[in-house]
């Protein structure tokens, strides 16, 4: 895409009043946070984070926030908003994300969402389907369960009691096994048949871009920003989180490693070696996901001028 300079004076549809909604999604480490707050001072707006994590307050170096310096910068929505106690769905997410946007709306016409999670992205954007409620007790039980015998447990369970969901190629992505099992062993039939497909209809446009790199670079950038995360204090921030590592919200990479670590499963530098690992695997899967979405408009994270690109879409 030939470069463009972003000019201060409103565009269009700015003009018309039309309201713009800015997506910069990507897989962890790639930038997305630095480019999005360019992007949302060039326009004078907010930014809400799309990452299910940083939403906690307690959980701070191991989501990567955004810095004190940058959170000063521009306004940012989902961040240190609700104790790691509170178990948030994509549902929530969306909920919150479509009142977060009125209130960005009554004063801008334009907002950010920025994050990883792919379907918080796709929530806010399509909107789900209407799903029957699951027993919180079979979600526990499965929770134990897989905390106690591991992924391939959990892979094999899923297999022989989903094979619909199983085929449709997500064993990589714990979370969204857990709910499909837990789904199927509450209401008898697989997740997949109540997936319709029908997009919900939002009152602002949509705009979506994705921030790529090449993969031997986001391999390395993952690996630095693990180590750095260690020399910041990340174990002291998970031995604080330790009596409540059941927790779903901290089956999280970066937090049960070193729990594991903790428990005497391993050594630190075993521990270490894992969250690098784990935090790869999670960044595939993430670049998986949003490559699938063929309303994305690709940028390399490292360009210069990837903010002015980005504004330039219409």
């Amino acid at each position: 895409m030939d470069q463009t300079t972003h000019s201060t004076s409103p565009s269009p549809s700015e003009r018309a009043g039309e309201r713009l909604l800015y997506i910069i999604a990507g897989p962890t480490a790639v930038g997305k946070t630095a480019i999005a707050i360019q992007v949302a001072q060039q326009l004078g707006t907010s930014i809400i984070s799309a990452d299910s994590r940083q939403c906690y307050r307690e959980m701070n170096i191991g989501t990567a926030k955004p810095s004190p310096a940058e959170m000063q910068s521009v306004k940012h929505y989902f961040i240190d908003e609700f104790p790691v106690t509170t178990l948030l769905s994509a549902a929530d997410y969306e909920s919150l994300a479509l009142g977060y946007l009125d209130e960005i709306f009554t004063t801008h016409n334009t907002a950010v969402v920025c994050g990883g999670t792919g379907l918080y992205i796709k929530a806010l954007c399509e909107g789900l389907d209407e799903m029957p409620p699951t027993d919180p007790v079979i979600v526990q039980h499965i929770t134990d369960e897989y905390q106690l015998r591991g992924l391939e447990w959990l892979q094999d369970a899923v297999k022989k009691e989903d094979s619909e969901f199983y085929d449709q190629g997500e064993i990589g992505n714990p979370a969204r096994m857990l709910r499909a099992l837990t789904f199927i062993r509450t209401t008898g039939q697989s997740i997949t048949r109540f997936r319709t497909q029908v997009k919900k209809q939002r009152p602002f446009r949509i705009i979506k871009t994705g921030l790529e790199l090449p993969r031997e670079l986001l391999y390395a950038r993952i690996n630095t920003r693990v180590d750095q995360m260690i020399e910041q204090g990340l174990l002291a921030e998970v031995e604080k989180l330790h009596p409540l590592r059941s927790l779903k919200n901290l089956q999280s990479v970066g937090y049960t490693e070193l729990f594991d670590y903790l428990d005497g499963k391993c050594t630190i530098a075993e521990a270490i070696d894992k969250i690098k690992q784990h935090t790869r695997n999670y960044a595939k899967r993430q670049i998986t996901w949003f490559k699938k979405d063929t309303e994305i408009h690709w940028f390399n994270a490292d360009d210069e001028h990837v903010a002015e690109k980005i504004l330039a879409l219409k």
